[in-house]
């Protein structure tokens, strides 16, 4: 009978444990009980539905996977374990990357299986937690891969954690700043780190005067209107109006950005910064540093380069036309270096990548995308920066560097193309990594992430098919950091998506963690695949002016466009330092 009292009492104190939550709450979404992508609605304080439609999952909460679904998941191996296999066996995968139909094979896999993971069209935005016309129509707002934390939950997290997160600037000082440069085991070089500045510049400009949930880029995707603009207007103010060219000007005998007062559009330069010095690109924010005024000079001097080649085949094409089919090359080069350079370094896979668009063209895809403000927040890799940038035989600190467009024409191209490409960057994942002179970017990324009222990294670990941390040690790798996150959050389940991409520890010898890898992934091959002229109708030699415009997207590499570009003899350009020992990473 004791026994029995004792097992009520606890029943009991459980019920109203939970009722208790409940009530606190006021929501029952705010646990987050529909599992494997089943969409929660609230019945009311107390009660909840979860759909399960099209998930492969039945039950209350979407947790019974049906016979197909458990089949596929007994079978499929984990991310890390695809992760070995890619980056090891390097004989075998010499075979396949020579035999073209498994290399094509293989690649489609790797298209449809990561892309395929992103909702298209988009669900939610920022304001709207629940499927609507508005978050699918309105493109001045970034789309949401998860919907916002609900207002009415008891902790910012939805039931788990403190009640208050902890403060953003002591969280960014304890657990983000650097110590001492950590650099990338992958070799890793500041060329890469100003490619990825500059190239994701287009799409992520966020309009922080209506707010962080929305977006000035609203062509969402790659559109290279950080080379042309972002409105038909200062497009039009860049341009030169003859042979399809943009303005621009000579310096010691090579072409540079032409000046503000020259073309009349508006950039970001403080006042000490001299007139002549006031170049003028597509974004206005490219003068911030050399490194994206560099690759700005080389994209356009590879629009007027292209003009040129298009102009000797079509001699009796006007200006529009040359300007816009010189655009869509450079937007099929941008694409071609992405995926076979710049992706292909970060994978550290021994297949490697191909841009194929005809991969796709049997395949359920959708030519469309949104920018998503995970996306957005998870690409704020300020680690990679490292304490000086040394050009030539010249070292410049964060004060001398940054507004400082001189060191373009100082230097020239070529020899800033040559330093990047030499200087190692950070490593990203594993803590404590972002420089001094810029945590404040970090302390702001951590604010505006709160705005947006993010769901914890371990929710999306789920979306993203990734077993959630099962305690902060698992998830750093290390006691000292983990502490301190158990102190400042009190639950795994309470991290924050911005924090723990950046804390989370590296793969081996890797510069990310693996949730930064599962998430940037999907988004990234989306966002390029799902290009208008990646798609069956544009995919075709007219498109690009014929069998010359289309075999210069065809042939496109980082070193090639900085080859064509340069005067004298061709620099060094790649995304990783020479001589370091090969190492293994994964962005799939």
């Amino acid at each position: 009978k004791f026994r029995s009292m004792n097992s009520l009492r606890a029943v009991l104190l459980l019920l109203l444990a939970l009722g208790a939550s409940v009530c606190e709450g006021g929501n029952p979404c705010c646990s987050w009980p529909c599992q494997n992508r089943g969409v929660c609605t609230s019945l009311g304080s107390d009660s909840y539905e979860c759909d399960c439609t099209r998930t492969g999952y039945y039950g209350q909460n979407c947790s019974t996977p049906e016979f197909f679904t458990w089949i596929k998941m007994t079978l499929k191996p984990t991310p890390n374990t695809v992760h070995y296999i890619l980056t090891h066996f390097k004989g075998f995968w010499n075979i396949v990357n020579s035999i073209s139909f498994l290399r094509d094979a293989i690649m489609s896999y790797v298209l449809t299986s990561r892309s395929h993971m992103i909702d298209s069209p988009p669900t939610y935005n920022a304001d709207y937690g629940y499927k609507s016309w508005e978050a699918y129509s309105n493109l001045s707002y970034y789309t949401r891969t998860l919907p916002p934390v609900p207002e009415d939950c008891p902790t910012p997290m939805g039931v788990k954690g403190k009640k208050e997160l902890p403060d953003a600037k002591e969280l960014a000082e304890k657990l983000l700043m650097r110590r001492k440069f950590i650099p990338d085991p992958q070799g890793t070089s500041l060329m890469f780190a100003f490619f990825a500045q500059h190239f994701t510049h287009q799409f992520f400009k966020s309009d922080m005067k209506n707010g962080p949930a929305f977006t000035m880029a609203q062509g969402h995707g790659v559109d290279l209107s950080h080379i042309y603009g972002g409105n038909l207007a200062r497009q039009h103010k860049l341009r030169l109006f003859k042979d399809g060219k943009l303005k621009y000007q000579i310096l010691n005998g090579e072409v540079y950005p032409p000046t503000v007062k020259e073309v009349g559009v508006e950039m970001h330069y403080p006042p000490h910064v001299q007139e002549s010095m006031r170049f003028a690109v597509g974004h206005e924010a490219f003068g911030l540093v050399p490194g994206l005024m560099m690759y700005a000079t080389i994209w356009l001097r590879e629009h007027n380069r292209v003009c040129d080649v298009l102009k000797e085949v079509h001699p009796y094409w006007d200006d529009e036309r040359l300007f816009q089919t010189a655009r869509l090359i450079l937007i099929g080069e941008t694409i071609k270096i992405v995926i076979e350079d710049y992706v292909q370094h970060l994978s550290g896979y021994n297949f490697k990548l191909k841009f194929d668009p005809e991969l796709l063209f049997n395949q359920r895809f959708q030519y469309q995308n949104r920018i998503s403000s995970e996306f957005n927040t998870l690409y704020h890799w300020h680690p990679l920066m490292p304490d000086s940038f040394h050009i030539e035989e010249k070292e410049y600190s964060y004060k001398e560097f940054v507004f400082n467009t001189s060191v373009l024409t100082e230097h020239g191209i070529n020899n800033l193309v040559e330093s990047f490409s030499q200087q190692i960057a950070g490593r990203v994942a594993g803590g404590r990594n972002v420089p001094g002179p810029i945590l404040y970017v970090a302390i702001k990324s951590i604010e505006t992430s709160r705005q947006m009222r993010y769901q914890s990294l371990n929710e999306y670990r789920k979306r993203f098919n990734m077993k959630p941390y099962a305690s902060f040690e698992d998830m750093t790798g290390e006691k000292e950091m983990a502490a301190v996150l158990e102190e400042m959050y009190g639950h795994i389940d309470a991290v924050e998506l911005y924090t723990g991409l950046l804390v989370e520890k590296p793969r081996h010898n890797g510069i990310f963690g693996e949730t930064m890898v599962e998430m940037g992934a999907p988004y990234s091959l989306k966002g390029l695949m799902g290009n208008a002229i990646c798609s069956p109708e544009y995919w075709k030699p007219s498109t690009f002016g014929g069998s010359v415009g289309f075999n210069i997207v065809n042939t496109a590499s980082l070193q090639k466009l900085v080859c064509d570009n340069v005067r004298g003899p061709c620099p060094l350009a790649s995304l990783r330092v020479p001589d370091v020992k090969e190492t293994g990473s994964s962005f799939w």
